[in-house]
């Protein structure tokens, strides 16, 4: 995003895109292996997304928005997800009455520790976990509250095609600009010398130019020898924003065998929200391709970073069969292809996605002042708007970044 602008204004302007393909956390799986374009990463469009929204105009790629009736099985009683939680009203005042941010976990503590608030403990640590991939005891309430009152998770869409065909439409817009796209270049260093940041590449390979944009997921900022006063801007940005990790599991069936396998018409289920292992699903309604993908998110994901595909595709097999009260060795029957990805263990991701924690806010007012109007830091860790964590946030950010270049 950032390299069009730049390339719009007449900038000379060089990718260094340490994959084999562009998009990172946004990851195409083949259409051929689940029937449609699957997604191995983002997925879903949330809230008013203007950035986005505009993009996919411009490329005239369509929305389709979320249909279909969300679950909650709980001891194998399946019910409609429309209820809100326990003690909603309470939760609201609280929520109404800070002043001062403090972490979910402490937010809990404090205001909801009683046995009788178990129930609402849960649903809440269900949704920093499950949603925002968020650690509770280091999630930002304030940051989180919207979510919770009013706004709630807004308008949710999926991209026709897949998000791939979005990536496809701005490495081809790059292209035609004269944008230079250079594979397999992971950039190891970064100095500024004579007025001039310059980038050494795995391999020795130097890039210069009169100003570099550094749009690594978090965690790899650290693996980056970067001047003295970016490098302490970093270790202040890792303490002060939160980057969670997700497993997402893929498994395609033979059939829609979920649609009666409860006692209810599940036939048009969207999303289901459970207490297994791997706690929640969704479907591609009212697409016809009978995929179930499983989210297992927050610092539970952290945990099975030992476990390889084969063994995360069990992991979610086996979460089924709890769920719907069947056996493993049928659902094994039934199934057609599997993929399972865990974040993590991405050796350029080591994560899903950023969410805020009390100290983001000044962090990324921190990180985001250009170094000397010469090295910027730019991706969806620094955005300031609702939706931090989201390709809205990567897309926004960029093209902040790019107006910022454009007027040092």
């Amino acid at each position: 995003m950032a390299a069009r602008e730049l390339g719009r204004a007449g900038k000379t302007v060089t990718i260094l895109e340490a994959r084999d393909r562009c998009g990172g956390r946004i990851e195409p799986l083949p259409s051929g292996q689940f029937g449609y374009p699957a997604e191995g990463g983002a997925e879903f469009i949330h809230g008013a997304a203007p950035v986005t929204l505009a993009l996919l105009g411009e490329a005239r790629i369509p929305l389709v928005p979320l249909q279909g009736t969300r679950w909650t099985v709980r001891d194998g009683a399946f019910s409609p997800d429309d209820a809100p939680p326990p003690h909603a009203d309470r939760l609201r005042e609280a929520l109404v009455d800070l002043k001062t941010d403090v972490t979910v976990a402490d937010f809990l503590e404090r205001h909801f520790a009683a046995e009788h608030y178990t129930a609402l403990r849960r649903a809440v640590t269900r949704m920093v976990e499950g949603y925002d991939a968020a650690d509770p005891a280091r999630a930002s309430t304030l940051a989180l509250r919207d979510e919770w009152m009013g706004r709630g998770l807004g308008t949710q869409a999926r991209v026709v095609g897949g998000y791939g065909a979005l990536i496809d439409f701005l490495a081809e817009e790059c292209r035609r600009l004269d944008v230079s796209i250079r594979f397999g270049a992971a950039v190891n260093a970064i100095a500024v010398t004579g007025g001039r940041a310059v980038a050494r590449c795995a391999g020795d390979d130097i890039v210069a130019g009169d100003a570099l944009i550094l749009a690594v997921p978090l965690p790899l900022l650290s693996d980056i020898a970067l001047p003295r006063a970016l490098q302490d801007k970093v270790a202040l940005a890792n303490a002060g924003i939160g980057f969670g990790n997700v497993v997402k599991i893929l498994l395609r069936f033979a059939t829609p065998w979920w649609a009666d396998a409860s006692g209810k018409n599940l036939a048009d289920l969207s999303f289901l929200f459970s207490n297994a292992l791997v706690p929640t699903w969704w479907t591609q309604h009212p697409a016809a391709p009978p995929v179930l993908t499983g989210w297992f998110a927050g610092p539970k994901a952290d945990r099975v970073a030992q476990l390889d595909e084969d063994a995360l595709v069990e992991m979610g097999l086996a979460s089924l069969a709890e769920i719907f009260g069947t056996s493993v060795s049928r659902l094994t029957t039934e199934l057609v292809a599997a993929r399972a990805i865990n974040w993590g263990n991405d050796r350029f991701a080591r994560g899903a996605y950023s969410y805020a924690t009390p100290d983001t806010r000044a962090a990324q007012s921190v990180l985001a002042d250009p170094d000397g109007g010469i090295v910027h830091v730019s991706g969806e860790a620094l955005y300031r708007g609702h939706d931090i964590g989201t390709v809205e946030a990567a897309l926004a950010s960029g093209l902040e970044t790019a107006r910022t270049v454009l007027t040092i």
